[in-house]
């Protein structure tokens, strides 16, 4: 079933058609792939990213809209991302990435169009556990910026995921986050009261 991106906001695709046109932008960015790339570049496939704070044991925080990510494709492959940022001016271009994080989210997006429900594909980024997760959004009629992290969405950890978290599984999120729970619950220090 195909999956239904949200568009992008038009300020955070100019502002990266903008620095993929700019040499010196991608000249300076730490990314050896996309200053290699031979032929044409192109922003593809918006993804919303959402950060969520904390996740104890009463349940989760809010997630909150940090970012676009843009795969950057020359070919037949994406080759890095472009970030955007949200400004008090409007979105502006972050910074170009790459790493294992770009194939990993391609892979699980093959696999995501492959389920045979809709979904809205975002990335929920868990500073905590240094994690990033392919967000299955199963409300796709939100803009991308807005709607809660549902307990039926599916939760799709890239890799690298933590260590005890399987990469690539897709997982509810009601099953998901229970266990993050347990991952980010301080062990007691010796000789403190259990």
């Amino acid at each position: 079933m195909p999956l239904h991106v949200p568009p992008a906001p038009a300020p955070a695709l100019r502002s990266v058609l903008t620095a993929l046109g700019s040499p010196t932008a991608v000249r300076e960015a730490r990314t050896p792939t996309l200053r290699a790339a031979q032929g044409p570049t192109s922003p593809e496939l918006p993804l919303p990213v959402h950060e969520l704070d904390h996740v104890t044991a009463a349940g989760t925080s809010p997630t909150r809209l940090t970012g676009w990510r843009f795969l950057i494709r020359c070919g037949d492959r994406a080759v890095a991302a472009a970030d955007t940022m949200l400004t008090p001016d409007g979105w502006a271009f972050s910074h170009f990435c790459e790493g294992p994080y770009i194939t990993s989210a391609e892979l699980a997006l093959r696999h995501a169009e492959a389920m045979p429900k809709a979904y809205q594909p975002r990335l929920l980024s868990v500073p905590e556990l240094y994690m990033l997760t392919l967000w299955l959004h199963a409300d796709c009629t939100d803009d991308g910026a807005s709607g809660a992290l549902a307990p039926g969405d599916l939760l799709v950890p890239l890799a690298p995921a933590p260590p005890g978290i399987a990469a690539h599984r897709p997982h509810r999120a009601a099953d998901l986050l229970p266990l993050l729970t347990h991952r980010l619950t301080p062990a007691p220090l010796l000789g403190s009261p259990a």
